[in-house]
């Protein structure tokens, strides 16, 4: 039986919780946002305690759970299609956040239609419409909001760096290639290297008001 932490438990913990915190799919780890690449994206979604925010393609709840600690007076939407993937997502949720997180079922952007207009998106998984789902964002997302798209693959930044910016959003493209630190037996400590993660972040508002003044 899941055991659901008080709400001042919930709210009195640091923000920044270890990967292992996290639930994850068995035998299959790491589907999760990793701790070093949570932190950028957490900290380029300008994140406010009243932001509404969704993420899309939620996994396993990390960025999800983080954001609600920061817009802890704000409403975050977990939107989630995986079946696979929602019995943990809704453990870490019950475990880890606190009450203003709300699981959504479904398939993006389909899934987006009765949500309320967000204040930051983050966008972890696509389902193959990532484009359609660009669209719809950019079409909600409130003014000076912003879109936070964490990418694997090189190719895909530049479809998604152009996307926004043909969207009239001020766009950055960040790399996080960490490493972490393992000891081994005879007591050195090797850095093993996490695979690099591509991070388009874009903000609504900021090219228009711009060109207004100059």
């Amino acid at each position: 039986m899941t055991m659901v932490k008080p709400a001042a438990a919930v709210e009195s913990r640091p923000l920044g919780l270890p990967d292992d915190a996290f639930e994850q799919r068995r035998p299959l780890r790491g589907q999760v946002t990793k701790r070093e690449v949570r932190a950028v994206s957490l900290y380029s979604m300008g994140l406010k305690s009243d932001s509404v925010v969704w993420d899309i393609g939620a996994g396993t709840g990390s960025v999800s759970i983080e954001a609600s600690l920061i817009a802890h007076r704000g409403q975050v939407f977990a939107i989630e299609r995986d079946e696979n993937s929602l019995d943990l997502l809704r453990s870490n949720v019950a475990n880890l956040s606190g009450d203003n997180v709300q699981i959504v079922v479904g398939e993006a952007p389909v899934a987006l239609a009765e949500l309320p207009d967000p204040d930051s998106v983050f966008i972890g998984g696509s389902g193959g419409h990532l484009s359609a789902i660009l669209d719809a964002v950019a079409g909600r997302l409130k003014d000076e909001g912003r879109i936070v798209v964490n990418l694997a693959a090189l190719e895909r930044t530049q479809e998604v760096y152009h996307h926004l910016k043909d969207e009239g959003m001020t766009v950055e493209l960040t790399t996080i290639s960490a490493s972490r630190g393992r000891e081994m037996p005879d007591g050195t400590v090797r850095l093993e290297a996490m695979n690099p993660v591509f991070i388009v972040s874009a903000q609504q508002g900021q090219e228009q008001a711009a060109s207004q003044t100059a």
